[in-house]
């Protein structure tokens, strides 16, 4: 029996009081010393040194008006096959430049999903890379449009998270998908970003 036991035990038989005291505090430490190797094992990835110099000439097809509309879909399903989705989350829409293949590839690790503890930055964000985006918005149902999308190819990125009932982190993470527009489109072009 360990040590803290029996100085729980003995405090419960000499004093009833001091021994729920003793109970609760011992309660209370282990709680601390979960959180905090919870907390250890979120810790956040080193930041990444992103090499490609950002061109504002590659990207400039995000700044023409097309004639087609991409109609989008984000959710992640679950383990037990329940689906979640990018409810009001902002969906952005990247132009597919150097510079973004390299920021994808080092910040999602090659992967189309990843979790909210996995996260990595950036060690920096060229400002003309931001201003070469569009946004907009998800509804209750993940779904999403962007309308007037000139040729080129396109990241499409949001986030899928959500807070089970009685959880202490989140689930869901980051998804992305690549879509390219044409130009010769009849019809919008129906795009999934579900992280496979």
């Amino acid at each position: 029996m360990s040590a803290t036991r029996l100085t729980s035990l003995r405090a419960k038989r000499s004093n009833p009081s001091k021994g729920r005291a003793a109970e609760w505090m011992a309660t209370s430490l282990a709680l601390l010393a979960m959180t905090v190797g919870l907390a250890a094992c979120q810790a956040t990835q080193p930041a990444a040194k992103i090499d490609a110099a950002f061109d504002e000439k590659e990207a400039a097809y995000i700044h023409k008006q097309g004639e087609t509309r991409i109609d989008g879909h984000a959710f992640v399903k679950t383990p037990n096959g329940t689906a979640k989705h990018a409810v009001g989350e902002p969906v952005r829409l990247i132009p597919a430049t150097a510079y973004a293949r390299e920021r994808f590839e080092k910040l999602y690790g090659g992967k189309k999903f990843i979790p909210p503890g996995d996260y990595r930055q950036a060690e920096s964000t060229d400002p003309a890379y931001v201003a070469a985006q569009r946004t907009t918005k998800a509804d209750s149902n993940g779904r999403f449009s962007f309308d007037k999308v000139g040729p080129g190819t396109y990241y499409l990125s949001t986030q899928v998270v959500w807070k089970p009932e009685g959880a202490y982190q989140p689930q869901g993470g980051a998804v992305w998908e690549l879509v390219t527009v044409t130009g010769k489109e009849d019809k919008p072009i129906k795009a999934i970003v579900n992280g496979l």
